[in-house]
């Protein structure tokens, strides 16, 4: 109890909170523009960080990035392009309710799921830290192989429609992630002799194109041939969310667990989590053909495990040196340069220091309820406007993020490469999930799978040998039968009734 008060009287000074909240604003603009992501963001923050005490310099730090992975859902709901990779997951749902004239309702639950999913992951992160992070360094190459299989398996179940389109979708993703260096022999892939195709297909360009350029070619077409633009809602922001939350309390529960625990582990992040907790909303779901279609279930599910895993990525950090994600990756550098070292000791020499972090998460998360009722009452506007007039804006939002991402025109060319991707994909009816999820996890699934290899000299059953793997592969290949059964079934019941006939 000392400890605790010693550390909230370290984020309540003047400075402390004076730098989350300029940091939480900053967070929510940055993160509102398509392809300025919350990593983006964080980097962009580092120089002002060298002038602060450690305190506000990591406060601002976890302010920020909590602010971003809301504020991305803003875009994805209103103009269907995620602001964020893990928005993608259920981006299909929030601009259908925007579409059915209630933006502020999807808005509004992304909002409250975020800062359940926040509070709840922090409240569990002071009390279980230890034991988490303990079990995540259990995971070695061939577990993280198991986990990358998941995240794909997760792919398919979350395509709407056939899902044979959904897994061609994924196995383009898969290709894309290909594309540059061979991780273990340095041979270039697919480039097709650019040098600029060496290091990969940049992810955020790909993903802003997918999403961003079959919106606008929609709304053009649409305006020009008398389709309805989308409905402002005149509900407030908060009307009827006590009541679903009261019906989905099970979902809010439930993604904010999933999101510690997938976050805890290193290189997971809040993406694969929000993935995976759309997959178990609509898995466990009496609807789930309404996935897609403005269903609130995988929204808030998905919402709540975003905040909970950006929580829990600071836990690998802090206690193992271990960054578990990119933003928690730039953290560790700044701890160095404030002569903090991550690790064990960083509890017996600064205690203080983690739960004030973890007392300015839980702070920023609070303040996502007024500052993202704010954001969302400014940034509902934006439907008001004629698709003539949004357009441009929107196009040039998106060239400037994907020409930042790394300071280069080839950026933007990748970004409308897949744009027409993108449209050629959603003509015939095949979603983008799946060819997302496959280029986020392609790579980290080649390079788990090799390294495995590598370590048992070709012998597969390294595979199964340990617990942990053991189980995680056989939940994998279980989700891969089962709907192989299923199908084997309905094939043989005609057969059966003619038989019996």
């Amino acid at each position: 109890m000392t400890l605790l008060l010693e550390s909230l009287r370290l984020v309540i000074q003047p400075d402390v909170v004076g730098a989350i909240i300029l940091a939480s604003a900053l967070g929510l603009i940055l993160g509102a523009i398509p392809g300025l992501t919350a990593v983006m963001g964080v980097a962009l923050l580092i120089p002002m960080t060298l002038f602060m005490e450690p305190v506000p310099a990591i406060a601002s730090i976890a302010a920020l990035a909590a602010m971003a992975i809301f504020a991305g859902d803003i875009p994805g709901t209103l103009l269907r392009i995620p602001g964020t990779p893990a928005s993608a997951a259920y981006v299909a749902d929030a601009h259908a309710l925007a579409k059915a004239g209630k933006p502020e309702r999807a808005l509004g639950l992304s909002m409250i799921s975020a800062c359940c999913g926040g509070v709840v992951g922090v409240i569990l992160l002071m009390s279980v830290a230890p034991l988490l992070a303990r079990f995540a360094t259990n995971f070695s190459s061939v577990e993280y192989f198991w986990l990358g299989c998941l995240g794909l398996s997760c792919a398919v179940i979350v395509s709407a429609g056939s899902a044979l389109k959904g897994s061609l979708s994924l196995l383009f993703g898969l290709w894309v992630a290909t594309i540059g260096l061979d991780t273990v022999t340095g041979q270039p892939r697919f480039t097709f002799g650019s040098l600029e195709l060496m290091g990969g297909v940049s992810f955020i360009p790909a993903m802003i194109g997918m999403f961003a350029l079959p919106e606008m070619i929609r709304n053009i077409t649409a305006h020009h041939t008398g389709q309805a633009s989308p409905v402002i809602g005149k509900d407030p922001i908060f009307s009827g969310l006590v009541h679903r939350f009261r019906t989905r309390w099970r979902n809010l529960a439930r993604g904010s667990l999933t999101g510690v625990v997938i976050g805890a582990l290193p290189g997971a992040g809040a993406d694969i989590a929000a993935w995976v907790a759309y997959a178990l909303a609509k898995r466990s779901s009496k609807t789930p053909d309404a996935f897609g279609k403005g269903h609130d279930e995988g929204l808030i599910e998905a919402g709540a495990a975003n905040n909970g895993a950006l929580s829990a990525a600071w836990v690998p950090t802090l206690v193992f040196g271990i960054p578990g994600d990119s933003i928690t990756a730039i953290v560790i550098g700044v701890l160095y340069l404030k002569g903090l070292e991550p690790g064990p000791i960083i509890f017996v020499k600064s205690p203080e220091l983690v739960y004030a972090i973890f007392i300015a998460f839980l702070l920023a998360n609070l303040l996502l309820i007024p500052f993202g009722w704010a954001m969302i009452r400014l940034s509902r506007h934006l439907l008001r406007l004629r698709p003539c007039f949004v357009t441009p804006v929107v196009l040039a939002c998106c060239i400037v993020g994907s020409f930042a991402i790394n300071n280069s025109f080839f950026g933007v060319l990748t970004m409308l490469a897949f744009g027409i991707v993108g449209w050629l994909f959603e003509e015939n009816s095949i979603p983008l999930a799946p060819a997302i999820l496959g280029m986020v996890l392609g790579g980290l699934l080649e390079f788990n799978f090799v390294t495995s290899l590598l370590k048992s000299q070709g012998d597969f059953s390294l595979f199964f040998s340990r617990p942990i793997a053991a189980t995680l592969g056989f939940i994998v290949i279980a989700i891969w039968l089962i709907p192989l059964i299923k199908f084997i079934r309905k094939a043989n019941k005609p057969q059966r009734k003619s038989l019996g006939s």
